[in-house]
Parts: C-alpha cells; sequence; structure tokens
C-alpha cells in the first residue's frame, strides 16, 4: 500500500535569526487564521488536483518557522482537516518544530491531543553566548527545560538541532553543546554545518566580507569540518548512530517524515515554499512548489506553476544523491532493478572515481560516503550530476 508523507509549513517567527535562510519571518499574529485557513483549503483540494495522490498518511511534519507559535485552536483545526482528508495510520511519526522557549502550556496539551509524538527542537547552541549572537532569544537553561518538560509530558520521541559554525564558536564550545545535548537524552539529534548564501543575512555579511552579525567571529571552514568530525563522534560513542549526512539517532528513532525524501517516496507539502513529489499513475515522478512570499500565498492559495515531470534519467540522478545521502548508501542491484543494468553500470566509472579519491566506499553492491565524502558531499553529488540531460518543465 502506497502511504504519502505530509509536510506543512507554518513561516511565522518570533525573530528572524542571521543564519537563517528559510521563507519565514515576522509577520502579525493577525495572519495566523488566514494562514492556516489556506493550509486547510489546499489540503481539500489536494485530491481533485492530483488523483493520484495516496490516501494513507503515515508521516505528518510541521515545520518553519515556528509551528509552535500557532494558538491551539489553530492546531486543532488543521490536525482535524487532515485526518478528514487523509487515514492517517495509528502509528503514524507526527512532528511539530518547536524552539526552544517558545511552546506554551495549552500548545503542547493541543499537540498532544492531536496526535503529535515527535517535538524538534532548534536549539542550534548550547552556549548562551553563541545563540544570542545569531538572534536565538533562548538560553541553555531554557532549552533544557522545555526537553525535560515535553519528555515528563510524555513525548518520548525529541530531536534537537544544533549548528557547528556558529560566530563565536570554538573547539570547546561545540564540546560542551554536544555534551549538554547528550546528557540531555534526546533520542535523535540534527547537525548542520553553516550554510553561507545570499539568503541569510549573516551569509551576506560573510560573503561580501562584512563585519555585521558577527561575521569576522565565525569559524573557519576547516574548523567547522572539525566540529563536524567531532559531533560524529561524540554522538556515535553515545548511542546516536549516524544514519545520514546531517542526522543521528538511537536505533528505531530515525525520521520516518525525512527518509521519504531521501528514498524518494510520496509526500506533499502545504503551504508557503512547501515543496512536494508525488508519482503519477504510470509511476513517474512529479515534483512542485509553493511559492516562497506569504502575501503572495494568502492572495492566491495552492501551488505554483508549472509542475515539473521528471525524465528517467533525472529520478536516476536523484536515486543516487538522495540515496547516498543516507549512511547505508545505494544498493546497486536496486539502481539496476529500478533503472536496468546498463544505466548502472554507466555510473561504474564515477564510482571508481571517487571510490579511489576517499570519497566513496565500496561493499560489494553497495556504495556509501565515507566521512570524507560526508563532508564534500556536494561535490560529490556534483559528479552524479553530470550526465543529466535538462528536460522541459510539463504542466500536469
Amino acid at each position: 500500500m502506497d502511504t504519502l508523507g505530509l509536510y506543512i509549513s507554518v513561516p511565522f517567527c518570533r525573530s528572524k535569526c542571521t543564519y537563517c535562510n528559510f521563507a519565514s519571518g515576522v509577520f502579525p499574529s493577525s495572519y495566523m487564521a488566514q494562514y492556516i485557513a489556506r493550509v486547510r483549503d489546499d489540503l481539500k483540494a489536494a485530491r481533485e488536483r492530483f488523483p493520484s495522490i495516496p490516501r494513507t498518511a503515515d508521516t505528518i511534519y510541521l515545520g518553519g518557522g515556528t509551528p509552535s507559535l500557532l494558538p491551539p485552536h489553530l492546531l486543532r483545526e488543521l490536525f482535524g482537516t487532515i485526518r478528514e482528508q487523509f487515514l492517517v495510520t495509528g502509528d503514524a511519526e507526527i512532528t511539530v518544530e518547536c524552539a526552544p522557549g517558545q511552546l506554551a502550556d495549552d500548545a503542547l496539551d493541543a499537540m498532544l491531543g492531536c496526535g503529535v509524538n515527535r517535538i524538534s527542537f532548534g536549539v542550534q547552541s548550547f552556549v548562551d553566548q553563541e545563540a544570542k549572537a545569531t538572534g536565538r532569544l533562548h538560553t541553555r537553561a531554557i532549552a533544557l527545560e522545555d526537553i525535560e518538560r515535553v519528555q515528563r509530558a510524555g513525548m518520548r520521541r525529541v530531536n534537537a538541532d544544533l549548528i557547528a559554525g556558529l560566530p563565536h564558536q570554538t573547539t570547546a564550545s561545540w564540546a560542551e553543546s554536544l555534551s549538554v545535548l547528550v546528557d540531555s537524552g534526546v533520542d535523535h539529534a540534527s547537525i548542520y554545518m553553516l550554510e553561507v548564501d545570499d539568503e541569510s543575512r549573516l551569509g551576506r555579511e560573510l560573503l561580501g566580507g562584512g563585519a555585521r552579525y558577527y561575521a569576522p567571529a565565525t569559524p573557519s571552514d576547516d574548523s567547522i569540518a572539525d566540529m563536524y568530525l567531532a559531533a560524529v563522534d561524540k554522538l556515535s560513542q553515545s548511542g546516536l548512530a549516524q544514519y545520514e549526512i546531517s542526522n543521528f539517532a538511537h536505533a528505531g528513532a530515525e525520521s520516518a517524515h525525512n527518509n521519504k525524501y531521501w528514498l524518494r517516496q510520496p509526500y506533499l507539502g502545504a503551504g508557503v515554499d512547501a515543496h512536494s513529489m508525488l508519482r503519477t499513475e504510470s509511476g513517474a515522478a512529479i515534483r512542485f512548489a509553493a511559492t516562497d512570499d506569504l502575501e503572495r500565498y494568502l492572495a492566491a492559495p495552492g501551488w505554483d506553476e508549472p509542475h515539473h515531470l521528471l525524465t528517467r534519467q533525472e529520478e536516476l540522478e536523484e536515486a543516487w544523491f538522495l540515496g547516498l545521502r543516507l549512511h547505508a548508501g545505494v544498493d546497486m542491484r536496486k539502481i539496476a532493478a529500478e533503472f536496468g543494468s546498463e544505466a548502472a553500470d554507466a555510473y561504474q566509472p564515477i564510482v571508481e572515481e571517487l571510490a579511489a579519491d576517499g570519497l566513496l566506499a565500496v561493499h560489494n553492491h553497495q556504495i556509501s560516503l565515507t566521512l570524507l565524502g560526508k563532508m564534500l558531499s556536494n561535490e560529490v553529488f556534483g559528479r552524479f550530476l553530470d550526465m543529466v540531460e535538462v528536460p522541459q518543465a510539463v504542466t500536469v
């Protein structure tokens, strides 16, 4: 039975972090009710718009932004519509992203009542100076109090995000954050290396050689790489095994929703800048997204045109660069079974070259990134994209 993952984008924040490059921001709270009403309309219209969409949902993910800022009644309305439109399995993984210090008791009660069984805290750093420098509003004490509070309420599935490369971060302070994370008892951790691009205020300063947002206090690329290696070592020794480039979990606590992305399983995104991947009745993959502009979305909800029907070549490329994100890597036998032995054989020279460079490991039929390959993953993925022939987008 085909199942679906649902992703609901909630773009509202209490403050905009300096490193953030997401379609989120500080908007009037009066927008929330209108926004959730629009998202609910999209969910109601989804089956008519996409006839081949699976009816059964086994993962739901509210991301942001800061979904925990939604008032309880809007959370209940949203989940009510989800359950009206989709058959949500009894064991569905239901995640809500929260910012430490921004999860009210009544919102937590509403989440539990709606079936939420997993919380993801955007901690980013347990060192107060680092959190403050990037615009985070919490302290270590607040973050730990919230983690303990949701665990005490019965939320056993808890993730904490950390970012390597924040201003003022040192090897010692990074080790401190990792130790606090491990001691907090969370069963999942996401470790990201700071992204430097012009979609964030800090990124623009770093690219332009500016001094705002403590840009000069940002660690070097080599230091960030060392922090990543330290995280892999520390978390693995503490029982949080790496199962994806940025994700670590106790056995059985891996994110089922995120695994859908990497395994190319169907998911529907609703809301601002929400992305989707569905299958047509013939089995072909189709990708589409909503606008990243809140005002535009409120004026014209739904998904942008045109949608993109992937060619078999593009699906093959995705099977490689998404599959390689997973610690287990890509099984060449599955590539051959889905795309044909000739397609699998065509990538053998690339695999051999990257293996010789120490970026890929080959064990029988299994191809995976080495630790060096994980740190240089974009370079590896680029090699698998060299053969792509870009097709025309189509409207369906």
